[in-house]
């Protein structure tokens, strides 16, 4: 506060000016460290925004608006100050009434108090965000205070920033708009027979609570490849388009991370997020403070939020209570870690503990793994996760692939992948992630095949699936759960074994870094019989969500000859390819 102090006195601040310190931005945690409030030489009332970093250096990158500084214990990747400065802006003017509708103007700029040299900060690949938010650092003080100045020539009269602070949220017609125009003439984003259904009765019980402002749960069960996801994002933009409070939430990032790129367009990044959120953001959420809650992969809720799982009770009960209208997504049969509680039971009877009205639905018609109802319920059985009459999967229904090695299968997936960028591998999680910064290291081997492949690298994160160069690198359950790619190669790890005709799982051949199973060795001890039974589950259904996210084939191989002899032998298509992998086809079906 001190160089603040310092700026204004150089810039002649009136005396009446108004100052925030800390501010917290609407719908999020994130805080803006310094706003100054008065009229500019216009006379138009003026808020400037001001991030204050206390970096001495900054290193360049080759991500946009992304540097590198010195954080805590080492050099961590984040985001350029002059974005963060001018997106705050953005996300205020995004949702707050007053400031739409008031005519106040908001400024913004960076303010780097201990950098002597900004050489990279002020590097030109930053240009754009700069020329929105400029970025001062500490031989700028002059020019610094000359900007506060030209902003605030005058002093508060208005009372700005408490009309700022109690102003209605709400989202910003031109927010609204663009997201419209992103979905329009979008085949992606299309509804198909009964996500029609779903998205009108979704609508229908959110027009009754408005009329009686009692609470209403919609729990929509779907099966992978239902539209689930498609539902949701239409959900968002339609209620975000009549100007309602509405977020999609989902435990996993990955589906989060995709989504918001895809809709991203000519939005920020940060304008974007803050439609997207993850499960954990309402322990203290204000009760019916959201108009509406999508919750997607309602499936992976925990009880407990936070890094180390020590916040809040429950999360479906923080999610109901949160708004006065949520939908949850559910696929039962992807319940992929020992965390996972978000059951449709166990969402309908907290909805009901809660005196919500409640209403489900399902979503029946399949268009992942080219339509085919039939190979899902053929995956189920092989698995032998339910009986069910598709003991053999017929040719027509689905390409499904089983290779001799892994070399094999990635060729497959390489040749895949020429077309569209939409084939990827996959495995379970029975490798370390020892490479996960360094792209030389080697994580999933096959020594007798001379096979190396690494997880996906740290730096894509959840986007992994989007890269262009991706296809290279192996996903996992975390980075693939909710996505979907035209062919999947999946490496069935030694978790999972043919013996006799039984499907034979073990927990402990997953990686101890995998906390899907976290806590399995303690409970293994305590109580075997219930530590198995719900590994077995986890491990089966996990191979399941990998096996069903190819919309057009799917691609195995296991290092276990009778593994592999027992899918050949289930899948009466045999190891014979329906696809010209010289020229894949288009894709027959809706993308979700």
């Amino acid at each position: 506060m001190q160089y603040m102090n310092a700026a204004l006195q150089l810039a002649d601040t009136p005396s009446d000016a108004g100052v925030a310190i800390e501010y917290r931005v609407p719908l999020t945690s994130k805080r803006v460290d310094f706003i100054l409030t008065g009229t500019n030489e216009h006379g138009e009332d003026t808020a400037v925004i001001v991030e204050l970093k206390q970096w001495s250096k900054a290193e360049l990158t080759d991500k946009d608006a992304i540097v590198r500084t010195w954080l805590g214990k080492g050099h961590q990747e984040v985001t350029h100050p002059s974005y963060q400065a001018w997106t705050y802006a953005s996300l205020i003017n995004d949702y707050n009434v007053a400031v739409q509708d008031g005519d106040i103007k908001l400024v913004a700029c960076a303010y780097l108090h201990n950098m002597v040299s900004g050489d990279a900060i002020n590097d030109d690949r930053y240009r754009q965000h700069i020329d929105r938010a400029p970025t001062f650092i500490r031989p700028d003080a002059k020019r610094l205070a000359a900007f506060l100045k030209q902003h605030v020539r005058r002093g508060d009269r208005n009372r700005l920033m408490y009309r700022i602070d109690n102003g209605r949220l709400r989202p910003s017609k031109s927010l609204s708009d663009e997201l419209v125009s992103l979905m329009q003439g979008n085949r992606e984003f299309l509804l198909i027979d009964d996500q029609k259904l779903v998205y009108e009765t979704a609508l229908t019980l959110f027009d009754a609570c408005v009329d009686d402002g009692r609470r209403r749960v919609l729990i929509v069960r779907g099966g992978p490849g239902t539209g689930k996801t498609v539902v949701a994002i239409n959900l968002l933009v339609e209620l975000t388009r009549r100007e309602r409070l509405v977020q999609y939430v989902s435990r996993n990032a990955a589906p989060r991370a995709v989504y918001a790129a895809k809709l991203k367009g000519t939005m920020t990044k940060t304008r974007i997020d803050n439609l997207f959120k993850g499960s954990g953001g309402y322990v203290n959420a204000a009760p019916s403070g959201m108009d509406a809650l999508i919750v997607d992969e309602a499936h992976r809720l925990n009880e407990k939020s936070g890094l180390y799982g020590n916040l809040g009770e429950n999360q479906i009960d923080e999610l109901i209570s949160a708004a006065r209208f949520s939908v949850f997504f559910v696929d039962d049969a992807q319940r992929v870690t020992l965390k996972d509680i978000g059951e449709s039971a166990e969402i309908r009877r907290r909805a009901t503990a809660l005196k919500s009205v409640v209403t489900e639905q399902d979503l029946a018609s399949q268009f992942r793994c080219d339509g085919s109802d039939g190979y899902l319920a053929w995956l189920d059985d092989v698995l032998q996760l339910r009986e069910t009459a598709n003991d053999e999967l017929s040719p027509s229904d689905y390409e499904f692939v089983v290779h001799d090695s892994p070399n094999e299968l990635r060729d497959r997936i390489r040749a895949l992948n020429v077309a569209k960028n939409r084939a990827r591998m996959v495995a379970g999680y029975c490798w370390d992630w020892k490479g996960k910064k360094d792209p030389e290291i080697a994580d999933i081997v096959y020594p007798a095949h001379n096979f190396e492949a690494r997880w996906n690298l740290d730096r894509d994160g959840s986007l992994w699936i989007m890269q262009p160069d991706s296809v290279e690198e192996i996903g996992c359950i975390h980075t693939c759960q909710g996505l979907e790619v035209d062919h999947v190669g999946v490496l069935i790890g030694p978790d999972l074994l043919l013996r006799n005709g039984q499907v034979m799982t073990d927990g402990l051949a997953r990686s101890s870094q995998d906390r899907s199973i976290r806590g399995y060795k303690t409970w293994l001890k305590m109580d075997p019989k219930s530590a198995k039974a719900a590994v077995d589950q986890v491990i089966r259904n996990t191979y399941r969500t990998l096996m069903s996210r190819g919309l057009k084939s799917c691609s195995v191989y296991s290092d276990d000859a009778e593994t592999r002899e027992w899918f050949r032998d289930r899948a009466a298509s045999g190891s014979e390819p329906m696809f010209d992998l010289a020229a894949e086809p288009t894709s027959r079906g809706n993308d979700q």
